[in-house]
């Protein structure tokens, strides 16, 4: 077995948290491994909504630090990674069935407004009916209002691949493809192996960061003694891409089956819509859409915009590209689309942790999500000479 020198922490998994850890613990001065079975932002990081935002319909689950935070940290985006963050218009329809009501909207968007602080993409109104016509062709039978309101879209992998350079500049180290094995825990810390470069390799660190994503249960699983881990749950959400000219804005639509929030939206020049909520059984690295939720977002698409219902527009329908990810969430009764979206960060125990395992979150709060899980494992790091500040560090 070949031994691979003594870092400070050690990180499993390079999607958006995994390299958020890297970079966050890397400007604190700590070295740090990273560990990665197939290629940074290669799961769940590579098929999101694409969007930095602070999530307008989580104010109805009463998520107000989440939405706070989110806006909070879309701001900074913008301002660190103009590059790759930008503003983007959002429409929201509302028809004579839609189930929220314009008072509701205007309420919403009040608070939305006010919890970003009044500050840059807070602005939001009514579009005028006489530009209803120059919204992409959406439906306006029955239509009684549109209102307009600004968040962020990214690209979700160049964010990801971003933020790993940018801790490797700080001198953080990748391995890549490597594929870990199993940990035993140790009175100061922890003792890892995994397959890299065709042999076994065992190193050890101060404290062990699971950022596996949707494997980071299974992760939790190969450490010796057992570590808690949480009542969790897998949630699949499909996109379809179509090869048409994409829309102008964003439109934040209502499903017209069951209420949920879906996205018609710019995609690298074309149309992409999504998402879904399904629960997920399996290994994460089949994650396929299925037909039925194909139909599911071809017919939110089709209820809004009459041009996809035939001819051209519905073989592009028809023909969609697909894609989808997974959101790991806790496990709980009730429908996924009302469970919280707030990360988990569970420690193998309160002082001196020398795991910590991060479940669920989302692509915006990447940033304060693994400076929090820093504080939560600084008491089992050495004091170092910090490099950088996280809020600082432009990417590109």
């Amino acid at each position: 077995m070949n031994v691979t020198p003594d870092v400070d922490v050690a990180i499993i998994g390079a999607g958006i948290h995994g390299v958020g850890m890297a970079q966050a613990a890397a400007a604190a001065g700590h070295s740090v491994l990273l560990l990665e079975q197939t290629g940074a932002a290669a799961g769940s990081s590579s098929r999101s909504s694409k969007l930095i935002h602070g999530g307008l319909r989580y104010l109805e689950t009463g998520q107000i630090h989440l939405v706070r935070e989110s806006l909070h940290e879309r701001t900074m985006m913008l301002r660190l990674a103009p590059q790759l963050v930008r503003l983007q218009r959002f429409h929201i329809p509302i028809y004579r069935d839609t189930r929220r009501r314009p008072w509701q909207l205007q309420v919403g968007l009040s608070a939305y407004a006010l919890l970003s602080g009044f500050g840059r993409g807070a602005s939001f109104g009514t579009v005028p009916r006489s530009q209803w016509e120059a919204l992409d062709g959406l439906s306006t039978d029955a239509l009684e209002t549109v209102y307009y309101y600004h968040d962020a879209q990214t690209d979700d992998r160049a964010l990801t691949q971003a933020v790993l350079r940018s801790a490797q500049q700080l001198g953080a180290r990748l391995l890549c493809p490597a594929q870990f094995a199993d940990a035993t825990l140790t009175d100061d810390g922890v003792e890892l192996r995994f397959g890299f470069a065709d042999s076994l390799q065992q190193c050890r660190a101060r404290v062990l960061v699971n950022a596996a994503g949707p494997w980071a249960d299974r992760v939790a699983r190969r450490i010796a003694p057992a570590i808690p881990v949480p009542t969790l749950e897998c949630v699949q959400g499909s996109h379809i891409i179509l090869d048409c000219p994409a829309p102008q804005a964003i439109y934040y639509v209502e499903s017209p089956r069951d209420g949920r929030a879906v996205f018609v939206m710019p995609w690298q020049r074309n149309l992409m819509v999504g998402t879904t909520e399904t629960r997920f059984r399996g290994d994460p690295g089949s994650v396929t859409p299925t037909a039925a939720e194909l139909h599911y977002l071809q017919g939110v698409l089709k209820h809004y915009f009459p041009r996809f219902r035939s001819g051209a527009g519905a073989a592009a329908a028809q023909t969609a590209r697909s894609f989808a990810g997974l959101r790991v969430l806790p496990g709980g009764a009730g429908h996924a689309f009302h469970r919280s979206r707030e990360t988990l960060l569970t420690p193998d125990r309160i002082a001196q942790p020398r795991v910590v395992s991060i479940y669920g979150g989302k692509l915006t709060t990447w940033r304060a999500v693994c400076e929090r899980a820093l504080r939560v494992i600084a008491p089992s790091l050495p004091r170092r000479r910090r490099l950088a500040r996280t809020d600082q560090l432009a990417l590109s």
